[in-house]
């Protein structure tokens, strides 16, 4: 047993549509149903604290909570549980097209209904899956539940002893006209002092090693993922993102007037040094959109590590992960059943998470109660049909004659892996009530392009649109 499914669990998925909302409050579609959670986690931030109980109203049977009669059906993973009438053919239609061949025979799907707090359907739907790039839902969660979506980073110059130091904050969005802009506030302060010549160094201590994480193919590296540390100008794919801000920093230098002795260094600022320059990012909200909407892995690697700090915890990938784990099981009471990650972005080909589990962090997003901290996930989801994004025509997304009828109609994040595709979102039903989706496979062997079609399908039956 790995050390993630010997944690309490708290709002388990519990298949057989009975609901696992941890709501309060009442929606278009009633009082929604909750479960008292059983908060046996550690708290590592006071940003982590949630009441330690919601009022309890689940009731059982087959009724939906609103007083609605109901069939009972049978899913393909062959559990029975109740269907209202106007989810029959929505069932049907997903028993039938997830056995799609294009698939193959190892896939987790489920599909949620956020009013009632009932599930609609499941299909293997708690198996422990590679999710790919589905793994930055969770780590956008946390960290803005953790740091708030005002968060910014901060890379700094200070000066001391004839070094003038660049500070990595952890700002993978720093690009070269901030960059330009400290060595032009540097260069002021420097020819303030008198001074023409300094010695550079980087200072990127704020993110320990590894710069690795556990099940990352060496073919990832530098352009699908860099090593993870706490400096970078301009985004760049490279070995040593630190010593190469540190370079091009000192380039800036060189044109302003200030002669640079010697090689760029690592370095460690100390208290002492005069602060010359600082340089902070947009707000997290921003960054966090971005990343989702082109699945940015440096980024997610990034905020993992600072999330972790903002928790009390080493910036690493195991204290990264912890407080992810926390963040979801204490505040939100997802269940971590079967959920194993080992980083930010998904590359990892150790991560396992049920699709159920990425159904139930979604779900959150439709409570208004969390608009604040997490509507900028829901802003960032790429949109079918959205050029720019991972879900856009140049991807060949929602272009198929069953799935393009959903265009503008479906939010989902995407994750692509070798023998890993995974497609997870939200989208509204004719009636306006908010449907929210997993779907993973591992393993297929058909062309990625098919797999992506055939999931674009599901997505589209989920919508209605393909009925």
């Amino acid at each position: 047993m790995n050390d993630i499914a010997a944690e309490t669990r708290t709002g388990s998925f519990v298949p057989a549509g009975q609901p696992r909302n941890r709501r309060v409050g009442r929606s278009r579609a009633g009082l929604r149903r909750s479960v008292v959670l059983a908060l046996a986690v550690p708290v590592v931030s006071a940003a982590l604290a949630a009441p330690s109980a919601f009022a309890a109203t689940a009731g059982t049977g087959t009724g939906t909570g609103t007083g609605t009669t109901v069939a009972a059906g049978v899913g393909a993973s062959g559990h029975t549980y109740p269907v209202g009438p106007g989810d029959q053919q929505l069932v049907a239609n997903l028993d039938a097209r997830v056995l799609d061949q294009r698939l193959g025979s190892d896939v987790g799907g489920v599909v949620l209904d956020a009013d009632s707090g009932s599930t609609v359907w499941d299909h293997n739907g708690s198996t422990a899956l590679l999710p790919a790039s589905n793994v930055k839902l969770a780590t956008a969660t946390a960290a803005l539940t953790v740091l708030g979506p005002e968060h910014r980073f901060t890379t700094r110059v200070v000066y001391g002893d004839g070094t003038l130091t660049l500070v990595g904050g952890g700002d993978r969005t720093l690009g070269s006209d901030g960059l330009a802009e400290l060595a032009k506030a540097a260069v002021a302060g420097l020819k303030e002092a008198g001074l023409s010549t300094v010695k550079v160094a980087v200072d990127d201590s704020l993110f320990p090693e590894p710069t690795l994480a556990d099940g990352w193919n060496e073919g990832y590296y530098p352009d699908s993922v860099a090593p993870v540390r706490a400096l970078v100008v301009d985004g760049r794919g490279v070995q040593d993102t630190s010593i190469d801000a540190g370079q091009t920093f000192a380039g800036l230098l060189a044109e302003n007037g200030i002669t640079v002795d010697g090689d760029v260094t690592r370095g460690a600022a100390r208290r002492t040094d005069t602060p010359l320059a600082h340089h902070s990012s947009a707000p997290l909200a921003d960054i966090v959109r971005k990343m989702l909407k082109t699945s940015d892995n440096n980024i997610a690697e990034t905020l993992l590590r600072t999330t972790a700090l903002g928790a009390g915890r080493p910036a690493t990938f195991e204290g990264g992960t912890e407080v992810v784990r926390q963040v979801l099981s204490r505040r939100y009471g997802v269940s971590l059943q079967n959920f194993v990650i080992h980083d930010g972005s998904g590359l990892s080909r150790t991560d396992r998470i049920p699709a159920a589990t990425l159904a139930q962090i979604l779900e959150l997003l439709t409570e208004p109660r969390h608009a604040r901290l997490l509507g900028s996930i829901l802003d960032g989801l790429p949109v079918a049909g959205e050029a720019g994004s991972t879900l856009g025509p140049e991807w060949g997304r929602f272009d198929d004659p069953n799935s393009r009828c959903a265009v503008g109609k479906v939010r989902a994040k995407t994750g692509t892996l070798t023998g890993a595709i995974a497609l997870s979102g939200l989208t509204r039903s004719e009636d306006g009530e908010w449907r929210v989706f997993s779907f993973i496979e591992n393993g297929s062997t058909a062309a990625p392009g098919d797999i992506k079609d055939a999931m674009d399908g599901l997505a589209a039956t989920v919508n209605g649109c393909w009925a």
